[in-house]
């Protein structure tokens, strides 16, 4: 399936690739329906929800792959779809085909020229330094906004759309229920932080009017989101409802606030700013259980229990 430049979505998305083994009941070895977290939802399972993310080259490919083996761990039944804009490889993308992801070829949006010389990367990262965290250098800004086609994915009735730098550790499918726009804050540092939302995860329900106004909206003269989609989507949304941060948990969470941090109650880990599987990691000592998870999951080897790890140490005074 493409998603191409003009914005019409091609019918008859079809499954490509092989599901990872189940019991006969459906469930994933080693995990037992209760684990899942939640009772069965009334249309859980529908083919009209979907978990969406976006691939833009070979690194958020791999992330993807750590992404959609966790979202399969958790017994969902809703379509698993990566969006791509062609900086990942036919090989690069082939675990996500293993795992049985639907591909979706999606264009980076048609924006002006002086809309794209105004979210370049030195720009954005000029007038905006990153002073908390290191963005690496395959992030590119110009490219987050392609996330936005998830609304012309028009087949389905709700998606949750998730961060290629994710994983889910427990089933998330009740926000299909939660209407639009519904996402968590950008908590990682205070309570400051609750005022703005973070876009790694949050639920949508797709349309080509949205999407339509969304473009209008987006690329209007001398427009400037300074924190890419999460600023566009803020403002495209001024009442979006907000999810608990178990749904978007920030990795620096794990040492900046550690009281908020609850492994009984995490549902999703986003790792914001470093990704665990860079090498030369400047916070990799201070996120090594959260490093050590994601490549858990990467490798589909010693999958923890989740419930059973310990939460980071709350330091005295």
């Amino acid at each position: 399936m493409t998603l191409p430049l003009e914005g019409r979505v091609a019918n008859g998305v079809s499954r490509v690739g092989s599901s990872m083994p189940s019991t006969a009941d459906g469930t994933p070895p080693g995990r037992s329906p209760s684990a899942f977290g939640h009772p069965p939802l009334e249309g859980e399972g529908h083919t009209s929800h979907a978990y969406v993310t976006l691939v833009t080259n070979a690194d958020y490919a791999m992330g993807a792959t750590a992404l959609v083996r966790s979202l399969k761990l958790t017994g969902t039944t809703a379509d698993l779809v990566v969006m791509h804009t062609g900086g990942a490889s036919v090989d690069e993308l082939k675990p996500l085909e293993d795992l049985g992801a639907k591909l979706v070829e999606a264009a980076l949006l048609p924006t002006s020229d002086a809309f794209n010389a105004r979210h370049g990367r030195g720009n954005i990262h000029g007038q905006n330094p990153f002073t908390k965290g290191r963005k690496p250098h395959f992030h590119t800004p110009l490219d987050n906004f392609a996330k936005l086609r998830l609304w012309q994915l028009e087949e389905y009735d709700a998606c949750v759309f998730i961060d290629a730098d994710a994983v889910v550790l427990r089933n998330i499918d009740r926000l299909f229920l939660y209407p639009e726009f519904s996402a968590a804050p950008n908590v990682y540092e205070s309570l400051a932080d609750f005022h703005r939302l973070n876009s790694g995860v949050f639920v949508a329900r797709p349309s080509q009017e949205t999407f339509a106004r969304m473009l209008d909206a987006l690329d209007a003269p001398e427009a400037f989101w300074k924190r890419t989609d999460q600023t566009f989507l803020q403002s495209f949304f001024p009442e979006w409802h907000g999810l608990p941060v178990f749904f978007n948990m920030l990795q620096y969470v794990w040492f900046n606030l550690p009281e908020l941090w609850d492994w009984a109650s995490v549902s999703v880990v986003h790792y914001q700013y470093e990704k665990p599987w860079e090498e030369n990691h400047p916070k990799a000592e201070r996120l090594r259980p959260l490093i050590e998870l994601w490549r858990a999951y990467y490798n589909g080897e010693a999958i923890p229990d989740i419930d059973a790890l310990p939460n980071p140490t709350i330091k005295a005074g």
